[in-house]
């Protein structure tokens, strides 16, 4: 394992644990060249998943890209990492459960808009504005009151649904 601080190819093994609910391993490593300690996860490896693009071309599920699109839904909101990491999980369980061997991004957008409204609506309607690329405000506004007609709650400006009306 190459070490992220000096390159070298050296480390050893310092502590494993079950993670993800035991879907993969996490190592605790320390470089034998420079003593720099840092982690890996080990997985089982999957056969591969290939998603369709809208423009039809190919390339392999790429868990990492999914997160940095929630991650950057997520920003300066209340999320903590590790409910970021659980949903990119859930979200490539139920990929693989239900996919054969290729899926198309419209359908993985699919599966992460409703784990992403339990969590936090903000960053909801900030992955649903470029996954559904709004192309004006009506269809964005139409996305806001679909979301509000489904919660069962009012979309006033200014005013949360917890809070009482002053």
């Amino acid at each position: 394992m190459q070490c992220p601080k000096c390159q070298g190819q050296s480390s050893k093994v310092i502590d494993s644990r079950p993670a993800e609910e035991g879907q993969s391993i996490r190592r605790r490593r320390e470089c034998l060249e420079c003593g720099f300690r840092f982690n890996t996860h080990e997985r089982i490896e999957q056969s591969p998943l290939l998603v369709v693009k809208r423009d039809g071309t190919r390339e392999e599920f790429n868990r990492d890209k999914l997160m940095r699109g929630i991650v950057r839904s997520a920003e300066k909101r209340p999320i903590a990492v590790e409910q970021m990491n659980e949903l990119v999980n859930q979200v490539e369980e139920s990929i693989r459960d239900d996919a054969d061997q290729e899926i198309e991004t419209s359908r993985i957008g699919e599966y992460v808009m409703p784990l992403l409204m339990e969590l936090d609506e903000v960053a909801y309607i900030r992955f649903a504005s470029v996954y559904r690329e709004f192309q004006s405000r009506e269809s964005f506004m139409k996305e806001l009151e679909s979301m509000a007609d489904k919660h069962g709650s009012q979309i006033e400006e200014g005013q949360d649904q917890d809070e009482p009306n002053h």
